[in-house]
């Protein structure tokens, strides 16, 4: 019989960490990968559920600080590590993690919490959201070309061991967080993600490479890549796959991914995971020639609905009254009124007739800016109960800057 959800205890860490491996695949990770995640896994914040002396449940929680739009970084738990043995699914484990786990973050007082998901449609029922997407991208270089601006030239670019730059990486990444809404502040330790290398994941790739940007005799943006060489009967077929790329300003992005485009003996560049509005599409002759794709990524759940309307700013003012169900938080549910500028918000209950009607989901969508609530609107998500309200509150309710993680946790 198993038991409830219970809080992990240290001594347990390799047991339950192996039951997360055999939900998803039954591949275990290399070892350098396991003890930075051991190292990085917050036991007070994870849980387990048991059958007997074996783990059948596992869920975790990072506490991070997340970018809102306004530019402000407000606490967020990360949930993370959620898996159920195969041969106990469908009994209920997955909801009590998750019910026992909301309970904890809205006892912590965190009014948001967010996720990456292997199957999206899993927690729409908990009450999350899909709120990012990515833009991938396959840049033919021997078809498209770049057109650079002003100043491009003037970068400096120098190859670096990414251990040996790693702080001055993490320099330039600090400077991008308040730009962009869904970024995260990298507490200590997250930095070494972007190093794990371990051999088995490269897919036939080189080690991890590393390229440092220039300006002014400061370091103002990095790439960190792979080189896959390949020969086809034209001759060589090979491609960079790009994990990182981060510039603070237009002509370092540019020299960036110009001199990625340029590698000998590559044919391709392929960009798994960038911004939707991401500069590359707007420097190359040709988008059709990049295979460009959208994808799901960051689920953004309201914990706290008036306290997490409150932490953001809104692109233009705005008085509506929003009636709220949430079937998993029921102390989320009714009517709140939300007052706000692109100074700050004020939320508060209310008894007033609503103006919009939606579930804890679409706010977990809207949240960021990235997904306008007028287009869930048109999927039926969201209902205008008083002409005018909807155009209003979506546009308040976007940003400029298109929200984007720029990796998983």
């Amino acid at each position: 019989m198993t038991s409830g959800a219970e809080v992990l205890r240290a001594e347990d860490w390799d047991q339950w960490y192996s039951t997360l491996e055999l939900a998803f695949g039954g591949v275990p990770e290399a070892p350098e990968e396991r003890e930075l995640y051991q190292r990085l896994t917050e036991p007070e914040r994870s849980l387990v559920v048991w059958d007997g002396s074996e783990v059948v449940g596992t869920a975790g929680a990072f506490t991070f600080r997340v970018t809102v739009p306004g530019g402000r970084p407000v606490a967020a738990a990360g949930v993370t590590m959620v898996g159920v043995a195969p041969t106990h699914r469908r009994r209920g484990i997955l909801t009590a993690m998750m019910r026992r786990q909301l309970d904890d973050v809205r006892a912590r007082g965190e009014a948001l919490a967010m996720l990456t998901a292997s199957e999206p449609e899993i927690y729409g029922r908990f009450g999350y959201g899909i709120a990012t997407l990515k833009l991938s991208a396959e840049i033919d270089t021997a078809q498209v070309r770049l057109t650079v601006p002003e100043g491009t030239d003037e970068v400096v670019l120098r190859r670096a061991d990414p251990r040996e730059a790693l702080k001055v990486c993490e320099e330039v990444y600090a400077r991008q967080v308040a730009g962009r809404p869904g970024m995260l502040v990298r507490a200590p330790g997250w930095e070494e993600q972007g190093l794990l290398d371990p051999p088995g994941n490269r897919a036939g790739g080189s080690p991890l490479q590393c390229v440092l940007a220039e300006r002014d005799g400061e370091v103002a943006g990095y790439t960190r890549y792979r080189t896959h060489p390949s020969w086809g009967l034209g001759g060589p077929d090979g491609a960079v796959t790009v994990q990182d790329l981060e510039a603070s300003g237009p002509a370092v992005h540019a020299a960036l991914l110009r001199y990625l485009c340029g590698i000998d003996l590559m044919r391709t560049v392929k960009l798994p995971s960038r911004p939707v509005d991401d500069a590359w599409q707007y420097l190359v002759s040709d988008a059709r020639r990049c295979v460009p794709q959208l994808g799901d990524v960051l689920q953004v759940r309201l914990v706290e609905v008036g306290a997490a309307l409150q932490q953001r700013s809104y692109q233009a003012p705005l008085d509506v009254v929003l009636e709220v169900t949430d079937a998993f938080c029921p102390w989320n549910e009714g009517r709140w009124r939300l007052s706000a500028d692109a100074e700050g918000a004020a939320c508060e209950r209310t008894e007033a007739e609503p103006d919009l009607a939606l579930s804890v989901r679409e706010l977990g969508a809207a949240y960021l800016g990235g997904v306008p609530l007028s287009g869930l609107a048109a999927a039926g998500r969201v209902r205008e109960l008083r002409p005018g309200a909807l155009a209003r509150t979506s546009t308040a309710f976007g940003s400029d800057v298109a929200p984007w993680l720029p990796h998983g946790f």
